[in-house]
């Protein structure tokens, strides 16, 4: 990629009131829109079509849900010969879910074009591919993984292929594909080479690099721009309390389809059962799932029989679900850029949205230093009391209540009401109704005045005075302040990526690999090339059967970190009242370290 070409997009959009057919698409591609209800393009779908794409490789950044799918199929469905059984384009999507519906839309579009469309996804029987394979598939959408492993069986012939999309590289490579890219795009042809993505880090510049010729760049976002169909808001909650938070923010919004986000496969799988047991419908979607247990439950999020679906980061850009008016997102995101794609689930194709995060004081402050380079404008607000919510879920039920329509039981229970009205007081039975039926929803819990208890333990203490009442100091970890946690163990992780930058890259490892909460990790310190990390009990319990988790990250534990003061304490061991949470505070106060090895086992 010797020249990158930048294009003004400005330049290349038609007027706003342009349809489809003002860029010269096929009969064939015009009648399918038609039939989908599509008329007017999306920003990026204008873009692209309206660009000298014929023959380019091609850069394109764009938010998700921006109409991204349309923005490439249409352009290269153009040329391609009806009926075609070689395959002619190749389409590589992160998830199982991103690629089926890739191939859903394929599918819609090429019907009179008498194109067949294989999808080739990890974790689904591998016959029935083959078989599409074998009678003809000019179209091929999958994930990186299960194609690879068909360009290998030699099941799939990339000899005809002439173009070949990326579809979200950037998640691509962080979820560790990127062997697999390397492999297929190193086996294909000479062809046109399309990458969609949202950012373009280090690593996918690198692979663009290597693999575009003299793209042609269209971006559609700036760094930290607004979502201006998104409205950002902060919940504060006690620490500790983010399930019971959660709790009060699905009382209190009331949302009709929410995605909430936590950080782990344990999380997303507790919370959804805890929220069941509250008498949510809830249910999780998490990576341990069969792929017949993963369709079930979207198809049952999208059908809004379950209103209420948890899910871990993966979900954060493989999911185009319609009608998500509430993205949660529980505790402090990884970085910027997981809380920019995880609040891109909702205001999709232009409806409004609303991305909520609950933090506890301590996370506050890091979240203001992790936006502080955008332009988001996010609120601020504490848990409403609980009374707020009492009220709020009565209007909620009475509106229910009052607007419902009359069903073909209607006259037998009219009859009903007038018996047991004759034998009741109205205002008791109407009470008791009441009191039967809001029995079977949650509550809610009393988290107002723990919030106001645990800022006052922090200004005593000196944290976040200059941070305001939402405020915290930047690198500060842990719960409550004053509380004292277990002894926790220093742990020294080299990296086999370079130097490491994100505490929060780190910590989300940690959690994922080792299956443990965030809790149970304590205070985590950048050294460049490897990290010191804190682990409580049970994480480093199980540092020995994470190893091979971790190494996917990068992170190789060396040993454990012995590490003296020159008043003797040892980080971990509750000397807060020293360091802060186990931080050392000064230079002065540092002393030597020691890893500890037998054998090349943690001891």
């Amino acid at each position: 990629m010797d020249d990158v070409r930048d294009v003004n997009i400005e330049g290349l959009s038609s007027p706003e009131d342009a349809g489809f057919g003002a860029y010269g698409l096929r009969d064939e591609l015009m009648r399918a829109l038609s039939r989908r209800g599509f008329e007017h393009p999306t920003p990026v779908q204008k873009t692209v079509l309206a660009s000298d794409w014929r023959g380019q490789d091609m850069i394109v950044r764009a938010r998700t849900g921006s109409g991204k799918t349309l923005a490439f199929l249409l352009p290269l469905l153009q040329d391609i010969h009806s009926g075609e059984r070689i395959p002619r384009i190749l389409v590589l999507a992160p998830t199982r879910e991103l690629a089926q519906q890739t191939a859903h839309e394929a599918e819609s579009l090429t019907q009179e074009l008498r194109l067949s469309v294989a999808s080739l996804v990890g974790g689904m029987e591998i016959v029935p591919q083959l078989k599409n394979l074998h009678h003809g598939a000019a179209i091929i959408v999958g994930t990186p993984g299960r194609v690879r492993d068909h360009v290998e069986r030699g099941s799939l012939d990339v000899d005809g292929i002439q173009h070949v999309v990326l579809d979200e590289g950037d998640l691509m490579l962080d979820m560790g594909f990127r062997d697999e890219l390397e492999a297929i795009l190193g086996a294909l042809p000479e062809g046109t080479r399309w990458l969609f993505s949202a950012t373009m880090p280090e690593e996918m510049r690198a692979l663009a690099d290597r693999y575009l010729t003299d793209p042609l760049t269209l971006s559609l976002v700036e760094e930290g721009e607004q979502h201006t169909d998104i409205l950002h808001r902060v919940y504060m909650i006690p620490s500790h309390r983010r399930l019971e938070g959660l709790v009060n923010i699905l009382l209190w919004e009331h949302p009709r389809r929410s995605l909430v986000f936590c950080h782990t496969k344990m999380e997303s799988i507790e919370i959804a059962q805890k929220l069941q047991d509250q008498g949510f419908s809830a249910a999780a979607l998490q990576g341990d799932m069969t792929q017949n247990e993963r369709n079930a439950v979207l198809a049952s999020f999208k059908s809004g029989s379950i209103p209420c679906l948890v899910a871990t980061n993966v979900a954060a850009r493989g999911l185009d679900v319609e009608g998500v008016t509430h993205v949660i997102q529980l505790g402090l995101p990884d970085d910027q850029e997981t809380f920019v794609h995880r609040s891109g689930r909702t205001g999709r194709a232009g409806n409004e949205g609303v991305n909520l995060i609950l933090l506890s004081p301590p996370e506050a402050g890091r979240f203001r230093d992790m936006l502080r380079s955008t332009q988001m404008k996010v609120e601020w607000q504490d848990m409403p009391d609980l009374e707020r919510i009492h009220g709020a879920h009565r209007e909620v039920m009475e509106q229910s209540l009052l607007s419902a329509p009359l069903g073909e039981d209607y006259e037998e229970c009219r009859l009903w009401a007038e018996d047991l009205l004759s034998r009741a007081e109205p205002k008791v039975l109407v009470a008791k109704l009441l009191a039967f039926f809001s029995s079977r929803t949650a509550k809610g819990y009393p988290l107002s005045e723990e919030l106001e208890r645990e800022r006052e333990r922090r200004r005593h203490r000196g944290i976040g005075k200059a941070a305001g009442p939402y405020g915290g100091v930047s690198g500060v970890r842990g719960g409550v302040s004053g509380v004292r946690r277990p002894r926790g163990t220093m742990v020294r992780l080299s990296s086999s990526r370079g130097p490491v930058q994100d505490v929060g890259r780190i910590l989300n490892a940690l959690c994922t690999a080792l299956k443990v909460e965030r809790r149970e990790v304590g205070a985590i310190r950048l050294k460049g090339d490897y990290v010191l990390a804190e682990l409580f009990p049970f994480a480093f319990s199980r540092l020995d059967q994470g190893r091979a988790d971790l190494a996917r990250w990068g992170l190789h534990p060396d040993g454990v970190v012995s590490q003296r003061h020159d008043d003797g304490t040892v980080p971990g061991r509750s000397n807060h009242s020293r360091t802060g949470g186990g931080r050392f505070s000064k230079p002065e106060q540092r002393g030597r370290r020691r890893i500890v090895k037998d054998g090349g086992k943690l001891i």
